[in-house]
């Protein structure tokens, strides 16, 4: 486990909590919450925003993941194999949406269907009261021309570090849960999740805090 800001390295949940109620006021504020694939990014956010709002903060969660280009699309520009990648994703249209929280606000998102496949417009909402945006998703510390421009607007930043082996025994019980084979369920690991997987840790953009896939927070409180 590494940590930057630290007052307090031997207990990382509580230097967290503190350098986000240090954030307080001024405006919504933008965490990110980073990490490749499988490595418990929307876990790790809805026990975040549970903990702030236990704390007296108002705090909601955005996926990114309500940015997949749909089916069609992908079909077209010969990518339904690589959904997931950040050419699969409508970066644009993210950025602008992490541009118009940064402003405050009532902000509508779209929000990701995993088992009907698709994005379902209009689906969420962070209301102008919400003091903490946790925003979570693979492609938010990653240096690639355009998906970098989001680093400077996250007001604090989190990367979730998963091994590969992780990532890929996670991504195998992913696909099983939706019916594939446990043959087919390998496949689409090992040619899409682990690819990408492995295309995210390479342009990993410095974080404000690093945390291992298994550190508990939340969950003793």
């Amino acid at each position: 486990m590494s940590i930057r800001h630290s007052a307090s390295p031997s207990d990382p949940e509580a230097q967290l909590l503190d350098h986000l109620r240090r954030l307080q006021g001024g405006g919504r504020k933008l965490v990110a919450v980073a990490g490749p694939p499988a490595s418990g990014k929307s876990t790790f956010a809805a026990l975040l925003c549970d903990t702030l709002t236990r704390e007296g903060m108002q705090a909601q969660t955005v996926p990114m993941d309500g940015f997949h280009l749909d089916n069609r699309l992908l079909d077209a520009r010969g990518l339904r194999a690589r959904k997931g990648a950040p050419e699969t994703f409508d970066m644009q249209g993210f950025v602008a949406l992490v541009q118009r929280l940064k402003q405050g606000g009532d902000v509508v998102y779209p929000v990701f269907d995993r088992k009907g496949d698709l994005a379902v417009a209009g689906a969420g909402i962070v209301t102008s009261g919400c003091e903490f945006a946790i925003v979570e998703g693979n492609y938010l510390l990653f240096d690639e021309p355009h998906w970098a421009a989001l680093a400077p607007l996250w007001d604090f930043s989190i990367w979730i570090e998963t091994p590969l082996p992780v990532i890929q025994e996670r991504c195998i019980a992913r696909w099983r849960k939706y019916g594939y084979t446990p043959e087919t369920a390998r496949s689409r690991a090992e040619g899409n999740d682990l690819v990408n997987a492995r295309r995210i840790i390479g342009a990993q953009l410095r974080a404000d805090m690093t945390l291992a896939h298994d550190f508990a927070f939340g969950r003793s409180a």
